[in-house]
């Protein structure tokens, strides 16, 4: 790893009052500007220089900072103008391996803006206000997009994505993630981590194994939907409206029983339910 990018640039808080780049609400922005956190955050993903890295919202260039340390290629999107020159400075002191999309991450075309650089690796610290949407954009694309994920959630949503059946936090995202990926728990962050500090803690989940045996998450997420959408219910109550006359062939299609409950099934249960599903 070589830090010679680095030591041509200034630090993370000059470069945030030169540029006037103060965290924007509406953006969902909070800058991580510990460079020690940052290179925890490239290690989880085990970036190294034959990588290409996807980031969202480097916003200053923290994280991105860490992951040019690697040797690896950055292409990074970032929605706020501000943010551009700032970066091209980066670029400039990590001879050119940074390229920078000025684009809304939600209407990005990733694989577009990849090209030939797929699978690609995916990190970054994630925008709260619409990590989970681009969670499940990037799950949907599966292996054709990337070959790992290092994001950073608000813990509670980390926490939902690793929750096991049975437990008060499963629900729709833990069944996607998992049928979709295999996310483990890398390390927490304490908001005083951040600048400005959030008013929660943070969590970087680790992605890895991209499904491309499983191409039914459409049928996936309209099952999920249906049933924890009234989690109270039974899946004879909660599926009736979806599943119509396919109801009692679709649970008996994954062993499941009328009278259990959403969180009560297993992620290979919902799995086998959205293939079924999808199949009819």
């Amino acid at each position: 790893m070589t830090e010679i990018g680095n030591d041509r640039l200034p630090p993370l808080r000059e470069v945030i009052e030169r540029y006037e780049l103060g965290a924007k609400k509406s953006l969902g922005q909070h800058f991580l500007l510990d460079l020690n956190m940052t290179r925890k955050i490239a290690r989880t993903a085990s970036v190294n220089e034959n990588d290409v890295v996807l980031e969202i919202g480097p916003g200053p260039g923290g994280l991105t900072r860490a992951l040019l340390e690697t040797g690896s290629r950055v292409i990074a999107i970032e929605r706020d103008h501000r943010c551009i020159e700032a970066l091209a400075e980066v670029n400039a002191a990590f001879d050119g391996r940074l390229s920078v999309v000025e684009a809304d991450a939600m209407r990005a075309n990733d694989a577009q803006i990849l090209g030939d650089n797929t699978p690609a690796k995916i990190v970054a610290n994630l925008p709260y206000n619409i990590s989970t949407e681009l969670l499940i954009k990037w799950l949907k694309a599966g292996p054709a997009l990337w070959s790992v994920m290092a994001l950073m959630f608000q813990k509670e949503v980390a926490d939902r994505i690793l929750a096991a059946p049975g437990s008060k936090t499963f629900g729709r995202l833990s069944v996607i993630s998992q049928a979709a990926s295999q996310p483990s728990r890398a390390f927490n962050l304490p908001a005083r981590a951040f600048t400005p500090p959030p008013k929660v803690e943070s969590t970087v989940v680790l992605f890895e194994q991209p499904a491309s045996h499983f191409p039914h998450l459409a049928a996936l997420e309209r099952i999920t939907q249906a049933a924890f959408s009234q989690r109270r219910k039974m899946l004879r109550s909660s599926l009736k409206s979806l599943l119509g006359s396919q109801l009692y062939q679709t649970l008996e299609a994954a062993n499941v029983k009328e009278t259990q409950r959403a969180e009560e099934l297993t992620i290979e249960q919902y799995k086998k339910m959205a293939k079924f599903h999808e199949q009819r």
